[in-house]
């Protein structure tokens, strides 16, 4: 049986893996996500093994994206769709995954799917906008996470933080009602409902804590 069977979420459409600790940052955990959509699924995130199977229930998997690098450390076992990542983070995952394509710019994937690059987290951290139909959704990788239900930033050494700044303005900018980053606290929920103003003044204070120097 596909683990994809009682997998769906509370969105429509919006189906998730089993979540799996970050080795690093215990009490936090991954997942990645499959969108259902009628011009072909899409796989978004990865996890280690075992991840579930987009087989009987879903349907095939068209297309893969990272929401940045440090994804390819977790991604043992995918399937077999194409993987598509910012060229800027095309070395480093090519040295664990096959890379089908890149891109660099902001563009459509047909009229319901958005590639919006937002480097600073890493070089090459992109955010994904699907428009569901019901629910227009924001992925944001690490960029933005939810720690305890805040929204919260990682801004780490390696970051570009005048880069992350304005990637943070872009994002506030975005007209979505549901977050769905890459990384949550274990036990809690791994996506926010949310609205315009409220997105806007939760990721205003992220703003205000990054512009002053904190990485959160």
């Amino acid at each position: 049986m596909s683990q994809l069977a009682n997998a769906e979420t509370t969105i429509h459409g919006l189906y998730a893996s089993a979540p799996q600790e970050l080795p690093f940052a215990p009490g936090v955990d991954i997942r990645a996500f499959v969108l259902r959509r009628d011009l072909g699924n899409l796989l978004i995130y990865s996890v280690a093994a075992p991840m579930f199977d987009a087989g009987e229930e879903l349907g095939k998997v068209s297309r893969h994206y990272l929401g940045h690098s440090h994804e390819a450390m977790f991604a043992t076992e995918l399937p077999a769709a194409p993987l598509f990542v910012h060229e800027d983070e095309r070395d480093s995952v090519a040295a664990k995954l096959h890379v089908r394509g890149t891109f660099s710019k902001r563009h459509m994937l047909d009229d319901d799917f958005e590639v919006i690059p937002i480097p600073g987290h890493t070089p090459g951290a992109t955010a994904y906008l699907w428009d569901s139909g019901g629910h227009r959704m924001l992925f944001t990788g690490d960029s933005l996470y939810l720690d305890e239900g805040e929204w919260v930033a990682a801004v780490l050494d390696s970051s570009d933080r005048d880069s992350y700044v304005e990637s943070l303005e872009l994002l506030r900018e975005l007209d979505f009602d549901v977050l769905v980053p890459w990384a949550a606290t274990a036990g809690q929920p791994y996506f926010a409902i949310t609205d315009s103003e409220d997105a806007g003044r939760r990721i205003g204070a992220i703003l205000e804590r990054v512009r002053a120097g904190e990485d959160r």
